[in-house]
């Protein structure tokens, strides 16, 4: 543990962006799983509702720097390249 009142802060700070940034990417985790999962049921309707969702939370995650940006992109053009395969 740190000594310094500024070293002490500053763990508390990286503490709590670690909690932040472990809910983000569980959550970005489950919207994906519920893409894939509509995708394996072939479910065309529910997989487009659901990447709506996945799009959003990896946007946001990447924009919070929780995700690279193009961790972000590549995740969302292979999950939309699978929920179009299933609709035609």
């Amino acid at each position: 543990m740190a000594n310094h009142k500024s070293a002490i802060k500053r763990h508390k700070q990286s503490l709590k962006a670690n909690a932040r940034n472990k809910a983000v990417k569980t959550r970005i985790k489950k919207v994906v799983k519920g893409v894939e999962q509509a995708i394996a049921q072939s479910d065309s309707q529910q997989a487009a509702e659901r990447l709506h969702t996945a799009t959003s939370v990896l946007d946001r995650a990447a924009q919070k720097k929780v995700i690279h940006k193009r961790k972000a992109a590549r995740k969302i053009s292979r999950l939309n390249k699978a929920v179009n395969s299933i609709a035609s």
